[in-house]
């Protein structure tokens, strides 16, 4: 589910509603909260897209990033996501 690409780890997902989309992503709200550490995110109706690259390391992808997507792994896999 997760590519590495340009340095970031990225995750694309299409769900059966807005609703079931933007639920998801209030869990990995409190993800990124518990991780201290902040996907960027793209939401267009049904499909998100998840970005994971740690900045302060100059923009690569470090064992907090897999970490976190793992954990958003799990999630998804509980979610009503297609």
């Amino acid at each position: 589910m997760w590519k590495e690409i340009d340095n970031k780890l990225i995750c694309e997902q299409q769900f059966e509603s807005f609703t079931t989309a933007f639920s998801f992503l209030n869990e990995v709200a409190a993800l990124a909260m518990q991780f201290n550490h902040h996907p960027t995110i793209i939401n267009e109706y049904t499909r998100v897209r998840l970005e994971l690259t740690t900045h302060d390391a100059g923009n690569v992808i470090t064992e907090l990033d897999r970490q976190l997507a793992e954990a958003i792994e799990r999630k998804m896999k509980r979610s009503s996501a297609m």
